[in-house]
């Protein structure tokens, strides 16, 4: 199983990334050296939302969707997700 995911930083900047073990990623974005450097200098990050995917090929290309929208429709995704639980 594969996972896009959202993270909203400290600054309140948003980032997308995917991954197949999405626990452990978060951990690595929140505490290690090697985490994304663009979310290690914006800490602590939360998980606003993610989806599953069956291949990898399928995620990376729902996150380079996702990378190409605004902040403001990113935003919207997050808010139906939220709105539908």
């Amino acid at each position: 199983m594969y996972f896009t995911y959202i993270l909203e930083c400290s600054d309140k900047t948003l980032y997308v990334g995917s991954t197949n073990d999405l626990e452990k990623r978060l951990h690595s974005h929140n505490n290690l050296k090697s985490g994304a450097h663009y979310t290690k200098i914006r800490r602590p990050v939360v998980l606003k939302y993610f989806e599953k995917f069956k291949t990898y090929a399928k995620s990376r290309a729902k996150e380079a969707e996702w990378k190409r929208l605004t902040k403001n429709k990113k935003i919207e995704l997050i808010d139906k997700k939220t709105k539908s639980v």
